[in-house]
């Protein structure tokens, strides 16, 4: 199997409907062993959702903004697991006035840059006591080429995140790390109900030569799975687009 005695540290699990979800579950059926991160209130959340995987995943408590979590991160999940060869960065916030270019303050954009950006380098560093040769970082972002409607300081956070990825390539390609991003279309998620007007992009797969059903998140997480697999070996500092082919064909 794709994922065969793989072990997986995911991020971002909060309902059936995340991209997050449907990588540990797939990631289980191919094989692997998951552990999943959560935090506050949404802890328990988490653990209910857990169930629903093919096994039952255990949960860590995880704020990527928070030092003392990213501190002992790689002894709570050695709990669990007694190593990783692989790590799904699926995490994204920014407070309300972030969705507004103009008006925001610099503290909601530095919500915005610290949680949606820094955080995967943060997260990466984080996980490397437990990482070898052949581990693989994964990250989701939705393609910070163009100032999306509505996405104002988030789209600035993931143009920070992609670059985030290059660097980490650089300096993680000599443990034998790949990091790589998966450029989804948008999907209806949690975090995506926090963006106003996001309905604005229902009409995504019109332009989509493929076509493209926000409602599904499989196509996304499919990706995220092969790029934790070892069947992208020499690849790193990768940018995967699967929109539907909206990438290629403009507005």
């Amino acid at each position: 199997m794709l994922l065969q005695d793989k072990k997986l540290l995911i991020t971002g699990v909060l309902t059936d409907s995340s991209i997050a979800f449907h990588v540990a579950r797939l990631a289980q059926e191919q094989g692997a062993e998951v552990v999943l991160t959560s935090f506050g209130r949404t802890t328990r959340i988490t653990q209910a959702i857990a169930r629903r995987l093919p096994q039952p995943a255990p949960v860590v408590e995880l704020d990527v903004s928070n030092d003392e979590h990213l501190a002992t991160l790689a002894d709570r999940v050695s709990e669990h697991v007694d190593r990783l060869d692989g790590v799904l960065h699926s995490i994204g916030f920014a407070p309300r006035g972030a969705f507004n270019f103009m008006e925001a303050e610099w503290e909601d954009v530095a919500t915005a840059v610290h949680v949606s950006a820094y955080s995967l380098k943060a997260l990466a560093k984080a996980s490397l006591p437990l990482m070898g040769t052949g581990g693989s970082v994964v990250g989701l972002t939705l393609d910070a080429q163009y100032a999306w409607p509505v996405y104002d300081w988030m789209g600035v956070a993931k143009a920070a995140f992609e670059s985030t990825n290059r660097y980490l390539a650089r300096d993680l390609g000599a443990m034998g790390i790949r990091s790589n991003l998966v450029s989804a279309g948008p999907i209806s998620t949690t975090a995506a109900k926090s963006i106003p007007q996001f309905d604005q992009f229902a009409t995504w797969g019109e332009h989509a030569p493929l076509g493209w059903d926000v409602k599904d998140p499989v196509p996304a997480a499919k990706a995220c799975a092969a790029l934790l697999s070892d069947w992208f070996p020499a690849t790193t500092g990768e940018i995967v687009h699967v929109d539907g082919g909206f990438h290629a064909t403009g507005f």
